[in-house]
Parts: C-alpha cells; structure tokens; sequence
C-alpha cells in the first residue's frame, strides 16, 4: 500500500513551516490553541484542492488572510508537498499558493515529480500557474504521472463526526446507492452498512460486533431501502424492545462511536491511505474510547491515521512513538517527536498519558 512519507507546509494559518514525517499512527496532542485543528483543516484544504474546490474553501474560512500566516502582508503565500512512497519509487505533489485580488489564492506553482532509486534524475511535470483550481484531473486523462498523484491525494481523507445534531446528514435518509465510500460527515453511513451487509457479511458482523461492545443495549441495524425512493435510514434494533428505533434515537456519543467504527472497520481495500480525525474521544465513554483506540491501532496495519486530541485517556493506548506534539513557539505552531529515552524512565512509574499532564515532554499551557 501507499505510504504518506512527510508533510512541508509554510505559511498556513498558525503554521509557518513545519515539515513532519507521517509515521502508521500519528497522535498529535497540544495545549488549546497550540494549532493541532489547523494540522487537520490542512488536510481538508488537500481534499477541497483535489475536488477543485479550492475557491470555495477560501471563500468559506475566512478568505485568504484567515488562511495565511499572520495575514497576506506578513505571509503573501503558502506553500505545501506531500511525498508518497509508492513502491516503484517517490511521488511528490508541491504547490504554492499566491495572494490575489478579492482576498482569494490562486496557484503560482503547481508541480508533479516521480523519482525512481534506479534513476538520478526524477521525472517532473509543471502543470503550470496562475489556475483557480487543481490541473491535476485535467494533465490526469492523458499521462500516468499525474493521474498516479490525482489517486494518492485523493485517499488522504478528513473525518469531521462533531455534527451529531438532530439534523445532522447521519441522522436524515440518503440515497442507498451512495455507498462506495464513507463520506467525511458520514452522512451515507445508513447506505455503506447496506452495502457491506450485502456484500461482506464478515465485516459487517465485525461492525455490529464492536458496536456491541460500546452500546450493549444495541443488538443490529436494520437496513431496509424504501422501494419507491430508494433511500435508507440507520435504524436499529434494542434488546428489550421489539419495537423499530431510528437514529434520532442514538445519543450523541453512540453515534459518533458508530460513525468511528463503521470507519475504522471498513475492508481493507475501501480503507483510504491516510485517516484523519479530530478529536475522536468527543462525547465518548471511558470503555468506548478504548474500543476505538484499539481500532486505530487494528487500521493502521492497513492504513495511516493521523488524530488530533485532548485526551489523557486515550493517548495512554498508543506508544511514545506515535505521539506528535504541538506546541506554540512565540506565535507559531511547532510540531516533534517526543524523546522516548527522556520518557523511558517515566513510563516505569506513570502511564503516557500521566507524563503529558505532568509536562514531562511538552504540550501543555504556557
């Protein structure tokens, strides 16, 4: 499978230049306000560059200088690569963005390289500047670099379960036959449990299994598509009940451990090649909370996860090297590796979690 190697950003939000090696788990944990949130919007910002919605984006954050280190006149653009290894070799997208008129960015490089061991020189493609939106998916139809990269970024993928309001998508019907992928709100979830009931029972039991383990009053989903509409809900059955329950039933953290599982459980093939969440332990039980880690540990033997969060608990499921800390340095946000040899001598007394809230390796308030 594709490995993300490293991350290069500057001039983004509170990061002016980070460059940070994406390991199988990656755990980022920080003081409120260090900039792990601004980590996973630019991961989003990849997913709305890839969808050429790039204008939107900026439109809707803010504009340019909400986006910008310290604003345009401190930060006129930002810059970013990301390099895959790919087996053959290494791929790399780099793009730099350009202030522009009507507080907006546009693309003053955009550029696609491939460096093979067996050859010194690596193969490079300009897709040029001054575009709005991506050229990846338009250079795509006509050479394999291009469309190579197009694949790769594609399948690095934010997931953002907060909204578990009552009109929140994953609570509402959507369209049964919406369900290759999970979508990031996971407003298709009733659509993608359809498919895999139908499809791969094993997977889909191993779901309802889990979810077992943090909701013991649930027993199943039942999944039926209306016949004329063909749209689905995510109801689901209790065990002291004959009665049918939908999900406007299902408490807040119920169902975003649902959402968490449904995506961590996923086949591996459907699995995207970098899973980023937010805050996964908002709203969830102790118990559930360790369900869910062992899940991110089981996926990343698949896949890379990268996690953003607040909790002691859960950080004691992980292991030093996973954990990423962020913290402020004067105004801009820092990101390292924890010393595991310093922790060493810790961690025969205290757990992981214990250690960050002592402060032995940093990512506390200052």
């Amino acid at each position: 499978m594709p490995r993300l190697r490293s991350v290069k950003i500057k001039g983004f939000r509170s990061i002016k230049e980070l460059d940070l090696e994406i390991r199988p788990i990656n755990v980022c944990i920080g003081a409120n306000g260090a900039g792990k949130s601004n980590l996973i919007a630019f991961f989003k910002l990849m997913n709305e560059v890839m969808g050429e919605r790039l204008q939107q984006y900026i439109g809707t954050t803010g504009r340019a200088t909400a986006n910008l280190y310290f604003g345009p006149k401190v930060t006129p653009q930002l810059e970013a690569e990301l390099q895959f290894d790919a087996g053959q070799g290494t791929n790399a997208y780099r793009m730099r963005l350009f202030h522009a008129a009507g507080d907006s960015l546009i693309f003053a490089e955009e550029v696609l390289s491939f460096h093979s061991p067996s050859h010194d020189d690596p193969q490079r493609m300009s897709l040029g500047a001054g575009h709005q939106e991506t050229r990846v998916r338009e250079f795509a139809e006509h050479d394999p670099l291009p469309n190579t990269l197009r694949h790769l970024l594609s399948r690095c993928r934010v997931y953002h379960f907060h909204d578990t309001s009552q009109t929140a998508r994953v609570r509402q019907y959507c369209y049964v036959e919406d369900s290759r992928w999970l979508m990031p709100d996971a407003a298709n979830l009733a659509a993608v449990l359809y498919r895999l009931r139908t499809e791969n029972e094993v997977v889909y039991r191993r779901i309802v299994r889990n979810v077992k383990q943090v909701a013991p009053f649930f027993i199943d989903f039942d999944l039926r598509p209306s016949e004329r509409n063909k749209d689905i809900t995510l109801n689901w059955k209790h065990r002291d009940s004959d009665q049918l329950f939908g999900p406007h039933q299902l408490s807040d953290g119920t169902l975003r451990a649902i959402c968490l599982i449904a995506l961590l459980q996923q086949p591996k093939d459907d699995l995207p090649y970098v899973i980023v969440v937010d805050e996964p332990e908002l709203g969830l039980h102790p118990h559930a909370l360790a369900v869910i880690a062992s899940l991110f540990q089981a996926a990343s033997e698949h896949t890379q996860v990268l996690i953003s969060t607040q909790s002691s608990r859960f950080v004691d499921a992980f292991e030093p090297e996973d954990i990423v800390v962020v913290e402020r340095d004067g105004e801009a946000t820092t990101l390292k590796r924890p010393d595991t040899e310093t922790l060493g001598a810790w961690l025969e007394d205290y757990s992981l979690g214990e250690a960050w809230e002592k402060n032995v390796f940093g990512g506390g308030p200052h």
